[in-house]
């Protein structure tokens, strides 16, 4: 063989050298490193050298393929980043809704309850006013209404005790006053139905009635209080007390 073929052949070696070292190049470059070695090799259970491993060239072909399937890997693994992120977000407006659901519900109940409870106190007042005695403005009707509050404050009397003692004082008229006698002469004239002077208003008043000595009822409840504590009852009255 003449030298010069060998020269060629030679070359021709270092090509196929180069495009070895292009291809491993590629593989590097995908972040892919591989150690081969040849195919007809028998399995091995020792490991070789490194000066006896060569590495072994890839084609375009291969590399594109090795690099398309990283490629394919690395997008598979984001798109279930992104679905387990999309998954999380889910649940998480899921639980909100089912919590505003819940609350909402609760302040539903809240109020109906409140609103029950309104038109039961309401319902219950209308019924309240609706036992409520009406009382004629009249004699009677602030004898009978002065007896409901005494029977209330446990203080004794009856209509004929009450109705006699009136006529006796001031003959039924609210606005009698006495003028002439010895609390007049005092400063402190005797007023009203069962004609009460306003000391002995004033101490012997009945909560609930106008402070007032010519109200009716405020009058009468407070004479009978104090005939109660004098004398028992206004019914054991019979004369000036």
């Amino acid at each position: 063989m003449s030298v010069s073929r060998i020269s060629s052949r030679s070359r021709r070696l270092n090509k196929a050298q180069k495009l070895s070292v292009a291809g491993v190049s590629t593989l590097a470059a995908a972040a892919v490193g591989f150690s081969l070695v040849p195919n007809d090799a028998s399995a091995t259970t020792e490991p070789q050298a490194a000066s006896a491993a060569a590495p072994v060239a890839y084609t375009g072909s291969q590399a594109k393929n090795i690099q398309a399937g990283a490629i394919e890997q690395n997008s598979t693994a984001a798109q279930l980043v992104k679905a387990a992120d999309e998954a999380k977000a889910q649940d998480a407006a899921a639980k909100k809704k089912a919590a505003d659901k819940a609350e909402a519900k609760a302040k539903a109940v809240a109020k109906a309850k409140a609103d029950a409870k309104k038109r039961a106190a309401k319902k219950k007042a209308s019924r309240a006013a609706d036992r409520k005695p009406v009382y004629k403005n009249n004699l009677d009707g602030w004898i009978r209404e002065a007896l409901a509050i005494m029977d209330k404050k446990n203080i004794p009397g009856t209509y004929e005790g009450l109705h006699r003692n009136i006529i006796r004082e001031s003959s039924g008229n609210p606005r009698a006053i006495n003028d002439w006698d010895i609390n007049a002469i005092n400063g402190v004239p005797s007023k009203g139905l069962l004609q009460v002077i306003k000391p002995t208003f004033d101490f012997y008043h009945v909560k609930g009635t106008k402070h007032d000595q010519y109200d009716p009822v405020a009058n009468i409840t407070a004479a009978a209080n104090y005939a109660a504590d004098k004398y028992g009852s206004i019914d054991n009255v019979d004369s000036a007390y």
